[in-house]
């Protein structure tokens, strides 16, 4: 039979019928190579629970180096790997144990892993087979990404409770200009904005202090660098204090959350704010204590309140943009007369008032986007 010329098919051969071997033999080092630079996280576990290679991604990911990584056998207890709930999860339930018993892959498997360092991190992972010549699992390999943003984004926009407290601390806790023998005073945290320098601008207002006095008793609080009278209409006072970033309202911002006001009584000051439903109350308890240590958990409520669209919105935007916004809202930009200039709100921010002017531009188009474009474009 006469040979086809070079290129050409024999009768009735297909085109996926021939394969050149040195199509599909990498050359010599380049599937280690290219395992090496793989910017997903990866390691090969062999039958014994050794780990035997670690790619240069997977040691970024896990905060060791790839000589640690490799100098010990794998042991989930001793990684300190856990699921959603908190509760450990079990060598028997591990994906790793799971393909070397079944010899099939396991994907999307999310779970919270504690470093070495104490930090916390949400890894999802891919995990599979590579059988030996008579179809044993020989290795298995398991590929990673840090979804940690992802994860914390995730839970920020579904969950839909706040969990609303009050701690309650002895009316030391206030300077004497507050201190009351009756009545009580009621002072609004309308919002706390971080600064480049890590420091504060806290905007407040009280109906139960003229202005001047409401001025003189957030000065005397040693935490408060200075204080600027904003408005003062129909016996409303509001103002402007920049503060050091520690601070007892600051806490709740810290921990994801707002403070809401301070309520100075007779006989106590109550701090009231709202921390997402799914933060241990205890954590904003430890951070009042720095500042009072006999401060006590006076009142606890969790209630439906979703926040959908501010985090949306918050998470379309640059830290600067979403502090350029809210202190110029707060602040009085907008108002008629306004009570802040952008001059003002920039040397806040120790910037330009171009620059300050550009982030509040770029804030207000992504917030308009998502007005119109986004949420209303199915809705016209």
């Amino acid at each position: 039979m006469t040979e086809p010329p070079p290129g050409e098919l024999r009768d009735g051969e297909r085109t996926g019928d021939r394969t050149d071997a040195s199509q599909c033999t990498p050359p010599s080092g380049l599937a280690q190579r290219v395992f090496d630079v793989n910017p997903i996280s990866a390691i090969v576990v062999d039958s014994t629970g050794a780990i035997v290679f670690a790619n240069e991604r997977a040691s970024e990911t896990l905060g060791l180096s790839r000589e640690e990584l490799t100098s010990g056998a794998y042991d989930p207890p001793e990684w300190n790997i856990y699921y959603d709930d908190g509760a450990p999860i079990p060598l028997d339930d591990h994906p790793i144990t799971h393909v070397f018993e079944t010899g099939e892959r396991e994907l999307g498997f999310e779970h919270w892993i504690e470093l070495s360092d104490g930090s916390e991190r949400w890894l999802s992972s891919n995990t599979s087979p590579v059988l030996d010549d008579e179809g044993a699992v020989e290795y298995v390999v398991v590929a990673f990404e840090d979804v940690t943003a992802l994860k914390r984004r995730e839970e920020r926009l579904t969950s839909d409770h706040v969990r609303r407290l009050e701690f309650r601390a002895s009316q030391s806790a206030v300077p004497p200009s507050l201190r009351v023998d009756d009545g009580e005073t009621w002072i609004e945290i309308d919002s706390i904005v971080s600064l480049p320098d890590e420091t504060t601008v806290q905007y407040m207002g009280t109906s139960d202090l003229s202005a001047s006095d409401f001025v003189t008793a957030v000065e005397e609080v040693p935490h408060y660098l200075d204080t600027r009278l904003l408005s003062s209409i129909d016996g409303y006072s509001r103002i402007e204090a920049h503060a050091e970033s520690t601070t007892v309202s600051y806490v709740f911002q810290s921990l994801g959350g707002r403070a809401r006001a301070i309520l100075v009584a007779p006989d106590e000051v109550r701090f009231l704010g709202e921390l997402p439903g799914d933060v241990d109350p205890r954590l904003a308890a430890e951070g009042i204590r720095r500042f009072h240590p006999e401060a006590e958990l006076a009142s606890e409520e969790l209630v439906y309140s979703p926040h959908l669209l501010y985090d949306v919105v918050a998470d379309a935007l640059t830290d600067r943009q979403i502090a350029a916004l809210d202190s110029a809202y707060f602040g009085g930009y907008f108002d008629t007369p306004r009570t802040s200039t952008g001059g003002e709100l920039a040397d806040r921010f120790g910037v330009t008032r171009q620059t300050f002017n550009q982030h509040l531009r770029k804030a207000q188009q992504t917030v308009f986007r998502h007005l119109f474009e986004k949420s209303g474009a199915d809705a016209r």
